[in-house]
């Protein structure tokens, strides 16, 4: 499973012109789940992602995680992040998951968050969506998580 991780200020999603997702500060993970990806994958991955220290604390420094901080997730799922440039100028998308058992995954996913943290929110699965936000820093993390 692939994420990548913006600290935001706040970030939104738009699906048809409408809002559907938004939090305050936060961070806005992109999530791409690839194949061989499995719930226990994805458990993992949420499991980093709400301990890691990237907030600042009073002195400035990363000491925070986003439960610390009490700030929301906007969860949008992102099969590009799966995309092969090795070879010519297409990208190929081989590695990503199939596409029901990448929407398993990110529901799976954003049930797991929801049990977890107060605020989540999220994009929509296959949709064309326009994310909006305000990068935090920039503050912005790759996370590759395995078995």
């Amino acid at each position: 499973m692939i994420a990548v991780l913006q600290r935001v200020s706040e970030a939104s999603v738009r699906v048809d012109g409408a809002v559907i997702g938004q939090i305050g500060a936060g961070l806005l993970v992109l999530l791409c789940a690839e194949k061989g990806d499995t719930d226990a994958v994805a458990e993992k991955m949420l499991a980093k992602m709400l301990k890691l220290r990237i907030f600042g604390d009073g002195a400035g420094k990363m000491n925070l995680s986003v439960q610390d901080v009490a700030g929301g997730l906007l969860v949008v799922s992102q099969f590009t992040l799966a995309a092969d440039v090795s070879s010519g100028t297409r990208p190929g998308f081989s590695g990503a998951a199939a596409p029901d058992d990448a929407r398993h995954l990110y529901d799976h996913f954003v049930a797991q968050a929801q049990k977890a943290h107060p605020v989540v929110q999220t994009g929509r699965f296959a949709a064309d969506m326009k994310v909006a936000l305000i990068n935090d820093g920039p503050i912005t993390i790759p996370m590759r998580m395995t078995v």
